[in-house]
C-alpha cells in the first residue's frame, strides 16, 4: 500500500477537495495509449477520405515546382514569390490532414480526465531533477507497468502486421502487372488499410491502460486518515470554535428575539418550562404570528420581559405546547388553533377595554380545547 512520508498509509479515498487540488495543479488521469491509437486511427481515416483530393493536389504541387520560368531562377524576388507559393501549396495539400489530427487530439485528451486547463503544469518541479526520486520512479511499480506494455505492443503490432502482410501478399503480387497509375491508386488503397487494421490493433492495449491510469491517479491521491481529519478541520473549522460560533449565533438570534417580544399581544407558558409570545395583526388577513419562544431558563427569560413590558402572561399549558412544538418563530399558528388563539386574544383585548374603563370584566379563561395530535402529551 502507499504510504505518507510519516509511515501512515494512505488507505482512505480522496475528497472531491484534494480531487479539484489535483485538476488546478494539471494532474489528471491521461492515456497516451488512446491519443496514439485515436491519432492513427483518425490519420488512416483521413487518408481514406482526402487521399485522392490530397494525392491530385500533390501531383499539381510537383508540377508547379518542376516547372518554372527563367525569371523564378535568377530573379531574387521572383524566387522568393514562388518559393512562399510552394509553401502555402504544401500546408493547403496536407490542411484537412492536420485539422483531423488537432481535433482527434484534443478529443482523446478529453475522453480520460476531462477538459483542464492550468498554467500550472507548466511549471518546472525541482523535485523531478531529484536523482534518487528518479531512481526509484525508474524501478517503480509504474515504470514495470510501461515496459510490460512496451514489449506487449510490439509483439502485438508485429503480429497484426505479419497477419495483414500474408493475406495481403496475392493482392500486392497483382500490382506488378498492373499499369503504373491503378496500380499507384491500388497500393495507396491496400497500404492505408493495412495502417488502419495495425493502428485498430492498438485499442486492445487502450482497453488495458485506460482503466490502470485511471486507478494510478486515484491511487496517487489517496490520503491518510490523519490528512482527511486536517482537511474537514480547515474546511469546516475545529469542533470547538463550531461550537463556540453556534453559542454565539443562539445568543444573537435570542437578543434579535427578545427585542420583539415588547410587540407580543400576549405570552402564554406552561407555566414554567415553555413561553411563546404572540401577535395578531388586526389591520391585515393573516394569522396570528409566533414572535418569540423558548424553554426553561429562556422562557423565563420571555415572561420577565413580558412582565416588565405589561404584556399579559396566561398559563395555558396544552396551547403552549402546542404551538411551541408545531410552530417556529415568524410563523403564524396552524389552523387547527385559530379557535383556540382566538379565544386567547379576544380574552386579552377584553381585558385591555375592561382596564380602559370601555367594557365588563370577561371571565377568566379555564380551558381552551387544542387537538390532541399538536400536544405532544396528549398525542
Amino acid at each position: 500500500m502507499a504510504e505518507n512520508q510519516d509511515g501512515q498509509e494512505k488507505t482512505e479515498e480522496p475528497t472531491s477537495k484534494r480531487k479539484e487540488e489535483s485538476r488546478r495543479d494539471g494532474e489528471v488521469a491521461r492515456s497516451k495509449e488512446l491519443t496514439t491509437a485515436v491519432l492513427l486511427m483518425a490519420g488512416g481515416f483521413a487518408l481514406l477520405t482526402f487521399g485522392a483530393w490530397m494525392g491530385g493536389k500533390g501531383l499539381e504541387l510537383f508540377a508547379f515546382n518542376f516547372t518554372l520560368d527563367r525569371s523564378d531562377i535568377i530573379t531574387h524576388d521572383a524566387m522568393f514569390s514562388h518559393f512562399s507559393s510552394s509553401v502555402w501549396r504544401a500546408l493547403w495539400v496536407v490542411m484537412p490532414l492536420l485539422i483531423v489530427l488537432f481535433i482527434a487530439a484534443i478529443l482523446s485528451q478529453v475522453v480520460v480526465g476531462g477538459w483542464n486547463i492550468t498554467a500550472k503544469a507548466l511549471v518546472p518541479k525541482f523535485s523531478k531533477m531529484n536523482p534518487i526520486s528518479g531512481i526509484k520512479r525508474i524501478f517503480s511499480k509504474n515504470s514495470l507497468v510501461e515496459f510490460v506494455k512496451s514489449v506487449a505492443k510490439v509483439i502485438l503490432v508485429a503480429s497484426v502486421s505479419f497477419v495483414i502482410i500474408w493475406g495481403l501478399r496475392a493482392d500486392f503480387a497483382v500490382l506488378g502487372a498492373l499499369p503504373l497509375e491503378p496500380a499507384i491508386a491500388r497500393g495507396s488503397y491496400l497500404i492505408i488499410w493495412a495502417f488502419l487494421a495495425v493502428s485498430a490493433s492498438l485499442i486492445v492495449v487502450v482497453l488495458i491502460d485506460v482503466p490502470w491510469q485511471i486507478y494510478q491517479q486515484n491511487e496517487k491521491l489517496k490520503m491518510t486518515l490523519q490528512e482527511v481529519k486536517d482537511e474537514y478541520k480547515n474546511t469546516e473549522g475545529k469542533p470547538e470554535v463550531k461550537g463556540r460560533i453556534r453559542r454565539m449565533q443562539m445568543e444573537m438570534s435570542q437578543r434579535r428575539m427578545m427585542s420583539d417580544v415588547p410587540s407580543a399581544d400576549v405570552v402564554i407558558t406552561n407555566p414554567t418550562h415553555y413561553a411563546v409570545a404572540l401577535k395578531y395583526d388586526e389591520s391585515g388577513n393573516a394569522a396570528p404570528t409566533v414572535l418569540a419562544k423558548g424553554g426553561d431558563h429562556v422562557a423565563a427569560k420571555i415572561r420577565e420581559v413580558a412582565d416588565h413590558y405589561e404584556i399579559p402572561v396566561l398559563q395555558l399549558p396544552p396551547l403552549t405546547r402546542a404551538i411551541y412544538y408545531s410552530t417556529e418563530i415568524g410563523e403564524e399558528i396552524p389552523q387547527a388553533l385559530y379557535m383556540a388563539v382566538a379565544q386567547v386574544l379576544a380574552y386579552v383585548f377584553q381585558m385591555k377595554q375592561h382596564k380602559a374603563g370601555k367594557a365588563k370584566k370577561p371571565n377568566k379563561i379555564i380551558k381552551v380545547d387544542v387537538p390532541p395530535e399538536l400536544d405532544p402529551e396528549q398525542g
